[in-house]
């Protein structure tokens, strides 16, 4: 498993979905679930595995999905420093 840090540096982002979605029982009702994972832009692969999850495995039938995307990091921004030098 990689870290945060090298997942950021990979290009990953912050990937947070907001997915409403209807009670088995009670169809006129809607809830929210909230999913946060690292994710790669544009296909953003682990936000459609998980929709397909939910859809196979998951009672409450989708209503809609609306996400975010957002990169804290990117490879050109790190920079390695091995040493400091003060001057006084």
């Amino acid at each position: 498993m990689q870290s945060e840090t090298e997942l950021m540096l990979r290009g990953y982002g912050l990937t947070t979905a907001e997915i409403f979605y209807r009670m088995p029982d009670y169809k006129n009702v809607l809830n929210t679930y909230i999913w946060q994972d690292y994710d790669l832009a544009p296909d953003h692969q682990k936000l459609f595995d998980f929709i397909e999850f939910w859809q196979g495995s998951i009672e409450g039938p989708l209503h809609s999905v609306r996400f975010t995307h957002r990169k804290m990091i990117s490879p050109g921004e790190w920079r390695n420093v091995v040493g400091e030098f003060r001057y006084h």
